[in-house]
């Protein structure tokens, strides 16, 4: 599993926790929906900036969308 990977399950996961809807997150988090899509099935990559959005918007420290051993214990 890539980072790529990590941060889209990661993202995902957490925003699923929170209640959030794509649109809710993308909203707080000052992005577009699509582009937040993207990120949760892997097919782009998340600047340090966007990272640093999203994670506030999630209420998390950014470091918690990176962690590779959270995302593997998912996996199984």
């Amino acid at each position: 599993m890539d980072l790529r990977d990590v941060f889209a399950a990661l993202l995902r996961r957490l925003r699923h926790e929170k209640g959030l809807s794509q649109d809710d997150l993308a909203y707080e988090a000052e992005v577009s929906r699509s582009y937040l899509s993207q990120l949760e099935k892997g097919a782009f990559y998340a600047s340090l900036k966007i990272i640093g959005r999203l994670a506030e918007a999630l209420g998390v420290e950014p470091a918690e969308l990176l962690k590779r051993e959270t995302a593997a214990r998912e996996r199984r």
